[in-house]
């Protein structure tokens, strides 16, 4: 299949965890990636020889996604290196996690800024330039409906995310486009382990029928589903997390 033949995906947050096994997935799948990173160009640079190694397409693009003019950025390089966009997986993100009487006002806005605000301009964007037949992904977290205790803001910005869905599904009727959500619980990831030993680990595992937490290729298995064949799934909230809540 040629690179003009081929759907392509934008992945935020792509250099490691979720995003990453994301835009491997999806370039397994055949997809063309744009692997979008924030800070670390080294991890970027592996992302892209990790997917390079297996036969896949990927390019790499540095944006914050909480700037306007970086995402509209992001999505020029995009159409100029693969002729469009097809799929956007919405994984870039932040956690601050402590209870709400401890957390600062400079906190919850910078964790705003990724987690909704980002949300919401790549969203955007990508509505606005998505061929028929698209496919709009973004990241929340089960943490809302656990209700665990230190993660209220956090819960907070991934509830708006959850908010948009069903609404944008609606505007872009008539545009083949489908706008879901995939909610992960506990994930091996750099974004959840940090600042946990491994005590904290194993009790918070301890919490799901299957006694572990998730591995991003799982989460990323569901994206791929969503981003494939699911085209009558709309406007939905997925959980994946093996049974924790």
């Amino acid at each position: 299949m040629s690179t003009n033949e081929k759907k392509v995906a934008i992945v935020t947050g792509a250099s490691r965890g979720i995003g990453r096994a994301a835009a491997e997935r999806l370039a397994r799948d055949g997809f063309a990636v744009i692997i979008n990173y924030a800070s670390s160009d080294a991890a970027a640079r592996e992302a892209v020889n990790a997917i390079t190694a297996t036969g896949g397409d990927v390019k790499a693009f540095k944006a914050d996604i909480a700037n306007e003019t970086q995402v509209e950025a992001l999505f020029d390089f995009t159409e100029q290196e693969f002729g469009g966009v097809d799929v956007t997986v919405n994984c870039a993100g932040i956690m601050i996690t402590k209870p709400v009487v401890d957390f600062t006002v400079e906190e919850f806005d910078r964790m705003h800024a990724i987690n909704v605000r980002g949300t919401f301009l790549v969203s955007r964007e990508a509505a606005r330039r998505m061929r028929a037949g698209g496919a709009i992904i973004n990241i929340s977290t089960a943490a809302e409906r656990q209700a665990m205790p230190a993660y209220g803001p956090y819960a907070m910005s991934k509830g708006a995310v959850e908010g948009l869905n069903l609404i944008l599904a609606r505007e872009l009727k008539g545009r083949d486009i489908t706008v879901n959500t995939v909610g992960p619980g506990p994930v091996a990831t750099e974004l959840f382990l940090n600042g946990k030993d491994e005590a904290l680990v194993e009790r918070i595992a301890s919490f799901n029928p299957f006694n572990r937490i998730g591995q991003p290729p799982e989460i990323a298995e569901v994206i791929s589903f969503l981003a494939g064949s699911a085209r009558w799934i709309n406007g939905q909230t997925i959980y994946v997390n093996g049974g924790m809540n």
